[in-house]
């Protein structure tokens, strides 16, 4: 077990907390797989009603996963990604069958793996500081832990516009679009999980009655551009639609999304076109697992961490350079099934 994530009980409640500040509680291997014991065991146990998942102290609630260890294993025979990939998505999956309520807190910080271990809760509460994104694209992953299943189903296009641009939407968007269900003041966190602890079975009267109205939505407010401009079913015509546009947002959009790694671009739209139509979210994940197992070994991957974290110079060069140059052939490949013995598997 690790001490980079507290799993313990109090009052009725399982607690599940994200304990590693310095890295923004980024998930390690050996979280998930503390948090998939926690589960299990907390699965039967009569003492646990319901389960709150928060950070301990610092500015996120989750900022991702261990892209550094990821890089190295990319770069190498990819053993100890697949691993993480596996235990995570066990997790992720875990939660969104969890027969008890479960909370999560996203107060602050919360992208690519916080996004997978907060969407699939019952209960998921923004606040002022919530700060969400899907920003894998910047360096050539994608949109996983689930991503395929939650953008697909947002309003509109809103799905394709956070998983192309990376764009970072706040407390108040999460609830409008529903990825949140409830907005609450971060001063008012505590007295609510002390509540939900001492009355689990009320969860959701506690949090309906916490609740406020959050301040208007800047993405909702911009949706029906999203709804006009990111409506095409290729990334090449999504961006032959932004650069047609005279508009300084559309301008904007247009060089976000050629900046992204266009295999990501690509892999992206397939993953929310075939996730809005998924037959339950197992499959969901069997189908990441094999495109995550695929990418993590890939040129842009290692480019993409290379460019952002290691040199920093924020310029990467992504091969294929162009969409035009991101085959069908290529995207076939990355989302073949592995063989039976290779796939992922639910706890």
């Amino acid at each position: 077990m690790t001490d980079e994530v507290l799993t313990f009980k109090e009052g009725g409640a399982g607690r599940i907390r994200l304990n590693r500040p310095k890295a923004i509680h980024s998930l390690t291997l050996g979280m998930c797989d503390a948090i998939n014991a926690a589960l299990s065991g907390w699965r039967a146990d009569p003492g646990v009603q319901a389960l709150i998942i928060d950070h301990a102290e610092g500015r996120g609630f989750c900022a991702g996963g261990d892209v550094l260890a990821l890089h190295r294993s990319g770069t190498s025979d990819g053993v100890e990604a697949r691993a993480f990939f596996h235990s995570e998505y066990r997790m992720n999956h875990a939660l969104f069958t969890y027969a008890k309520p479960s909370i999560a807190f996203m107060d602050g910080i919360v992208m690519g793996g916080g996004v997978g271990i907060s969407q699939p809760c019952t209960f998921r509460v923004a606040t002022e500081n919530t700060r969400f994104a899907m920003p894998e694209g910047t360096i050539g992953l994608f949109p996983d832990v689930g991503g395929g299943w939650y953008l697909s189903r947002l309003p509109g296009q809103i799905g394709k516009y956070l998983a192309l641009t990376a764009a970072r939407i706040d407390g108040a968007d999460c609830r409008a679009i529903g990825l949140a269900t409830h907005y609450i003041e971060s001063g008012k966190l505590d007295d609510v999980k002390a509540r939900i602890m001492a009355d689990p079975a009320n969860a959701k009267a506690i949090l309906d009655a916490a609740e406020e109205a959050p301040p208007l939505s800047r993405l909702v407010e911009s949706q029906a551009e999203i709804d006009r401009l990111f409506a095409a079913d290729t990334l090449e015509a999504i961006l032959a639609d932004l650069a047609a546009d005279p508009s300084d947002w559309a301008r904007e959009q247009h060089q976000t999304v050629l900046s992204k790694s266009p295999q990501t671009g690509k892999v992206s739209l397939r993953l929310l076109r075939e996730g809005a139509a998924m037959p339950s979210f197992a499959d969901e994940m069997r189908q990441e697992y094999a495109v995550a197992s695929r990418i993590v070994m890939t040129a842009d991957f290692a480019e993409g961490v290379r460019a952002l974290l290691i040199d920093k110079d924020n310029a990467p060069r992504w091969n294929p350079a162009t969409p035009e140059g991101v085959t069908d052939a290529l995207i076939d490949a990355i989302f073949a099934p592995l063989p039976a013995e290779e796939e992922w598997s639910p706890l």
